[in-house]
């Protein structure tokens, strides 16, 4: 049920500790303009649906329906927020939702960090610089609070167009991922991405910090779950869930570290996402995991195939992939309490 990609010593060490431990499941939501670019996400059928993908996800992992938002119409599929309300209500892990930074105020309890959406990363004036310091901050204690909260933390997100921010954090701070990462469509719109991505970094100074890049050309997520992972990892695991977003927020965890001089431990952080990711013949997942270096890349082997419902079959024919840390639900889900392909598929057919 798991597929190791990158790192496997590391890898099974970490697997090793944390089989059969309770995590915590914390899902952070943020929203960038740059996700109401025509056609650059499918996660939501139309820019006006993008803009409450987060708020309806949040409902339905909080509370397994939507009263006020419906999950927003897709291109094809059903959004991944199936998978983690699955693994979440029936292993009863405790649940943790933030409001790192949207337009819209979520309609469940969820924790204000105090953020702010962010302008797209075009601009190259994606956030003001106190806002991410101030996002970092609170990461960094919430870190500390998720890792008393259980063995390891799952750290996941929602936020659409963050492919194409991660894309822009991740070549600014040196790492090559042009035609490398992910996204909703079926066939990545690498293209499109990098054309964003280049309008951005023509206003960033070569020699900016790291927090000055998500400042730049960011997403209010990446900057606090980048905070969570670091004091996280001083005291438990942390498992990134989720693919292109997580290794661009592992390397920004990295680089602040380094430049912060900061104590923290990355060998208790691993990236977990799904196989539609891990092995997107459009993408090149595991490429951008070994370009990012040290961590370890992890893949749930949950198979849609045999699904009685067309949306979930459609994840095999390479929609929606990921999201709403998805992957990293399912791994949990096995590690956990051992569940099956069987197992699994049979709960998040039961949410659908």
């Amino acid at each position: 049920m798991i597929a190791i990609y990158t790192q496997r010593q590391k890898a099974e060490a970490w697997l090793k500790v944390y089989r059969g431990k309770l995590p915590v499941f914390a899902c952070v939501l943020g929203f960038t303009d740059t996700g109401l670019i025509p056609n650059i996400s499918a996660a939501g059928a139309t820019p006006e649906d993008r803009k409450y993908t987060a708020i309806a996800d949040a409902e339905f992992l909080a509370t397994g329906a939507n009263p006020n938002f419906p999950l927003p119409p897709l291109v094809a599929g059903a959004s991944p927020v199936l998978i983690s309300r699955a693994v979440v209500a029936a292993q009863k892990l405790p649940l943790f939702i933030f409001d790192a930074g949207l337009a819209i105020a979520p309609t469940v309890r969820a924790i204000s960090l105090g953020g702010k959406p962010a302008n797209c990363l075009s601009t190259g004036k994606a956030l003001p610089i106190e806002t991410v310091l101030q996002l970092f901050v609170e990461g960094l204690a919430w870190g500390e609070k998720l890792a008393q909260a259980g063995a390891y933390a799952i750290l996941s997100e929602c936020v659409v167009g963050g492919t194409t921010t991660a894309l822009a954090v991740l070549t600014a701070l040196g790492i090559d991922a042009k035609d490398k990462v992910n996204s909703s469509h079926p066939t990545c719109n690498h293209s499109q991405k990098w054309e964003v991505v280049q309008a951005g970094l023509q206003h960033l100074d070569p020699e900016a910090s790291p927090f000055e890049i998500v400042a730049a050309v960011g997403d209010p997520m990446q900057i606090v779950v980048a905070g969570m992972a670091i004091a996280a990892s001083r005291h438990a695991g942390v498992l990134l869930a989720g693919g292109t977003q997580m290794l661009a927020v592992y390397a920004l965890a990295r680089a602040i570290a380094i430049y912060k001089n900061l104590t923290w431990n990355p060998d208790a952080i691993i990236i977990g996402t799904t196989r539609w990711v891990a092995e997107d013949p459009t993408g090149h997942t595991i490429d951008l995991a070994l370009a990012v270096q040290d961590v370890p890349l992890l893949a749930t082997q949950l198979s849609f195939a045999k699904s009685k419902f067309s949306q979930l079959r459609a994840y095999e024919q390479g929609f929606v992939k990921e999201g709403v840390g998805a992957g990293g639900a399912a791994i949990a889900a096995h590690l956990y309490q051992g569940w099956t392909q069987e197992r699994l598929l049979e709960a998040i057919e039961a949410q659908l």
